[in-house]
């Protein structure tokens, strides 16, 4: 088994996808035991910490990476098993910013009203509880959430040298934020360079379908990740699999061109992977699919296309690599 421990230094740390050389290579079939900052880059600790004083944009949402897969090209696809996600710290933050996220004006939805107060809410992180701790600022009101550990923000090189901000979800994977990104699931991404040249970052501890206020319980993590590669296979968008589903990713703005583009991409995988025609394929997921909700907030919108695998039938996908990598996951933690 072959397992790789990388802590990045503070100027290792990446603020784009694509435009950075590898901060190292990495075979099929290696573990990666990696920590992730949060996405105010650890600046924001305390109630007094607003982002627009600690902060220093573009320089958010780091990601750690870029890690170069050997034998990587494009048309293959790179599979992610995320093996464990843990925070990092004994605390979490979440925040309101003016003219960021659902609920307010934004610099594409111009509003007359004033923009949002900035306020930072810090949150109890207890890892062995598996719960997060809500203090609301204006009222002695608490609650104890339950912990959901996942990445926001997962993603490869865009392809014909492009780099994107990594707060901008697209085809190449990036700040999708949906709360099905959690351990136990594998996520497939489309090569686009040599290498692949993949970054996670964005841990969030907790996080509402949608992001509506434009952050989650924002937190470092300590994650164990698997890498695999699959020759010849091309992904078109971000593809996820866990023990019971399969679902397609969108990433686009309006929501629901984002909603089709998830849709589109489930159809058509289902029509592949079980022979029906276009139509049959598009009435199944119609009746059976389900369609959670990534980020209503970013520079674009992300939407899932989910399906039970059950009604699929006995159809692999990915040379069974879900399947591959969740055992060696469970060789690693045994």
């Amino acid at each position: 088994m072959n397992v790789v421990s990388f802590r990045p230094k503070p100027e290792e740390l990446s603020f784009t996808f694509g435009g950075r050389p590898a901060l190292a290579k990495v075979r099929p079939g290696t573990i990666l035991e990696l920590y992730t900052e949060d996405c105010f880059g650890g600046r924001v600790r305390d109630l007094d910490d607003l982002p627009s004083r600690v902060c220093e944009f573009p320089y958010l949402n780091p990601v750690t990476g870029p890690f170069h897969v050997e034998g990587a090209e494009p048309g293959d696809t790179l599979a992610l098993h995320f093996i464990s996600i843990t925070p990092a710290r004994d605390w979490a933050v979440s925040t309101t910013f003016p003219h960021f996220g659902a609920l307010t004006g934004t610099h594409t939805t111009a509003m007359l009203q004033p923009p949002l107060e900035e306020r930072v809410w810090r949150y109890d992180i207890d890892v062995a509880k598996g719960v997060a701790v809500y203090h609301a600022r204006n009222s002695d009101f608490d609650v104890e959430l339950p912990l959901d550990p996942m990445h926001g923000t997962v993603g490869v090189a865009p392809a014909a040298n492009e780099a994107r901000m990594t707060i901008t979800p697209d085809a190449h994977g990036g700040n999708m934020d949906t709360p099905e990104l959690r351990a136990g699931v594998t996520v497939y991404l489309g090569v686009n360079v040599e290498g692949g040249l993949f970054s996670i970052g964005d841990g969030h501890g907790l996080q509402g379908h949608g992001e509506v206020c434009g952050t989650a319980v924002e937190s470092a993590m300590n994650t164990v990740v698997a890498v695999e590669l699959i020759k010849g296979v091309a992904t078109p968008w971000p593809r996820l699999e866990d023990d019971l589903h399969l679902m397609s990713t969108g990433s686009a703005r309006p929501l629901e061109d984002a909603y089709r583009i998830s849709q589109h991409d489930l159809v058509t995988w289902t029509s592949e992977l079980t022979g029906l025609d276009t139509l049959d394929a598009y009435q199944l997921v119609s009746q059976a699919g389900q369609a959670p909700v990534g980020n209503v907030c970013d520079t674009n919108y992300t939407m899932v296309a989910k399906m039970a695998k059950a009604y699929l039938g006995a159809t692999g996908v990915y040379d069974s690599a879900h399947a591959r990598l969740r055992a060696l996951g469970s060789a690693y933690t045994s």
